[in-house]
């Protein structure tokens, strides 16, 4: 049962270890693995906490507010600050996921801070504009910000510290830092977009209008990239608190006051206002209506480890669909990335992302997903009796959950006319009309779409708090909303106009969109036992399952989990763009041997060799017989971790 949160009460140390690219030999068990295996990075080792996330920068953060006296909460909050300053795949105006272990209720928590689509956001609205799909870029892209209300209800709730003090970093960040060379590389690619929008130009593209040189209009490589703006924005939040301090107000009464402040005084109207300058749909009742759920998480059991995912406003229950079907198999004995185990891996994806395809939706706003039935053990077995184990299926579809839960499937006759590959991708307009180009320049291939990235934050600390968060939106070319220096988010995208393709997940004013991201949590005998996540769209929880089977099945330690090579799917329906399906589509490294590659062309599949398939996993794993805390990053990106 999802239990509501609403803000109507406040509506009126020395040395630490790091992550080095260093190379390591650590064993690695397990049926068909090698017995030993090189990771880039060693393992991060932590008794007092540990602090992982996309960024170093942004690590350092959640460092610095450990060792402020801060919890688990307070650091995380501090690294979701920090990676939104620095635009790593997100901005303040993007949307924010998260699971919370609490050790004092020995319960994991769900926050809910995705955004809604705002007045004005229907069908009819994009279909009159020649769309079969929102928008991906600029101010109809964007639903309500969900960041800055996410992250001062988890401080205000399960943190310590106070808003200015986990705040801090990012602020001296706003007020400067040294830009990484991919990022302002990032910027300069896209400066022909950036530059049709004034607020994001001023931010973006300090020089754009250089009288020496037009060569190049985005920060140099080391640059200190500079958003007063933004600064002035946060500032804006810390005064609040204070004066709400000041006046009396308890800690989480001032966190609140600042909340407030964001959503339904002078900084809401000011993004208001900078939106509808451009044409955006967010109103000022949009933001004051919008909320923050405090919400119980799903979770199946795989083998004695209890799995906890957000429910179906994301596509976390995929990650549970697909271990109730691989449970019964003997995936050991298959062996390691062998013929049978990658087979039977995406089958059990292509199953459980039909699913979600058809029955993911925004679970505050009817009609009602059959969430029982999904993750029901009865279902998974009826669901791994369709697989064929000779060849794949490029046509799966979604099955009927509703008889699992004691019901009957009203969409029946949406199922029968569903197909695996939506109209809009092949270029036929649903309801008749033509796919027009959107508003916005395509600016991503269709991989780079569906691999699109964010960040990914995992905190723990020997009070027992942990925490995964997966944050994202407004990444670049981010729309500025006004003077506020905040980018709103593009995830208006991932919704559809039409009912055949996803009864669940159609845009409505005060919706959330099915969204990708995809926190994790794993306990087993009530003690947590992994905080894992990973960036990358629609490859997620096809990564997140593969780095979770990798310790549980083949007793990988955690680098070498994350640093695994996985498998990639491309059957389901992609989250933006076109929403494009490829079946029998699969990615593979050099790692798996020619003769499965071989074996797998021959049962159907398009087999492409990658140097490195998309899947920078961070994650902590916790070592109840030593007591201490064991961190993982990825070796394919900037991911990076500090503990003590």
């Amino acid at each position: 049962m999802l239990s509501r949160f609403r803000l109507s009460s406040f509506k009126s140390a020395a040395r630490s270890s790091v992550f080095a690219a260093a190379v390591c030999s650590i064993g690695m068990l397990g049926a068909g693995a090698p017995a030993t295996a090189q990771t880039l990075k060693p393992v991060l080792h932590g008794k007092h906490w540990v602090a992982v996330t996309g960024k170093p920068l942004a690590a350092t953060a959640g460092s610095m507010t450990f060792t402020r006296g801060g919890n688990a909460v307070d650091a995380a909050c501090a690294m979701l600050a920090a990676t939104s300053t620095m635009w790593d795949t997100l901005g303040w105006g993007g949307e924010t996921q998260a699971l919370i272990y609490n050790p004092k209720t020995g319960k994991v928590i769900g926050i809910n801070a995705l955004g809604v689509a705002p007045t004005g956001a229907t069908p009819e609205f994009f279909k009159g504009k020649g769309m079969a799909y929102p928008p991906e870029y600029g101010p109809l892209a964007a639903v309500t910000p969900g960041t800055p209300g996410g992250l001062m209800v988890m401080l205000a709730e399960y943190g310590k510290l106070s808003l200015a003090e986990v705040l801090a970093p990012a602020m001296q960040m706003a007020d400067g830092y040294p830009i990484e060379e991919n990022q302002a590389d990032n910027i300069e690619g896209r400066k022909e977009l950036l530059s049709s929008w004034k607020y994001s130009r001023e931010v973006f593209l300090p020089h754009l209008n250089d009288d020496d040189s037009q060569e190049r209009a985005a920060p140099y490589a080391g640059e200190i990239f500079q958003q007063h703006k933004l600064l002035a924005t946060l500032q804006k939040l810390v005064d609040t608190e204070a004066a709400a301090l000041a006046a009396g107000k308890s800690r989480k009464e001032a966190i609140y006051a600042a909340y407030d402040r964001f959503y339904r005084g002078d900084i809401a109207e000011e993004m208001v206002r900078g939106s509808k300058e451009y044409g955006g749909l967010i109103t000022m009742e949009d933001l004051d209506k919008w909320q923050v759920y405090i919400e119980e998480p799903v979770s199946t059991n795989y083998k004695g480890v209890d799995v906890y995912k957000l429910t179906t406003w994301v596509q976390g229950p995929v990650l549970l669909q697909a271990l109730n079907i691989l449970e019964k198999l003997d995936l050991k004995k298959m062996g390691y990335n062998s013929l049978d185990y990658i087979h039977a891996l995406y089958q059990a994806m292509n199953l459980s992302f039909a699913d979600r395809d058809f029955y993911y939706g925004d679970p505050y706003v009817a009609p009602e997903e059959p969430i029982g039935g999904l993750l029901s053990k009865e279902y998974a077995a009826q669901r791994r009796a369709q697989i064929n184990w000779d060849k794949n299926d490029e046509n799966v579809k979604p099955g009927d959950p509703y008889p699992f839960q004691g019901g009957e499937n009203p969409y029946t006759d949406l199922l029968e006319k569903w197909t695996p590959i939506p109209p809009e991708a092949s270029g036929e307009g649903a309801d008749g009309f033509q796919v027009a180009e959107n508003l916005t320049p395509n600016l991503m291939t269709d991989d780079e779409a569906f691999l699109a990235g964010t960040t990914s934050i995992q905190a723990a600390d020997e009070e027992g708090w942990v925490v995964s968060i997966t944050p994202s939106g407004g990444w670049i070319p981010a729309f500025i909303a006004g003077e506020t220096g905040v980018g709103l988010s593009q995830r208006m995208q991932s919704f559809v106009l039409d009912e055949s393709l996803n009864p669940f997940n159609v845009v409505a004013p005060g919706k959330r969109p099915r969204a990708t991201l995809t926190p994790s949590l794993a306990l087993k005998d009530g003690k947590p036992l992994m905080a894992f996540s990973v960036q990358g769209g629609d490859s997620q929880d096809q990564n997140l399952l593969q780095f979770f089977l990798n310790m549980i099945e083949f007793d990988m330690n955690v680098q070498e989990a994350v640093e695994a090579h996985n498998v990639t799917s491309y059957q389901m329906q992609s989250s933006f763009g076109a929403h494009k399906s490829e079946p029998g589509r699969i990615q593979v490294t050099g790692k798996v041997s020619e003769w499965v590659r071989g074996e797998l062309t021959k049962r159907g599949y398009r087999v492409e060799i990658v140097n490195r398939t998309y899947s920078p996993v961070t994650a902590i794993y916790f070592d109840h017989k030593t007591g201490s805390m064991w961190g993982g990053a990825s070796d394919s990106g900037d991911d990076y971790g500090i503990a003590w």
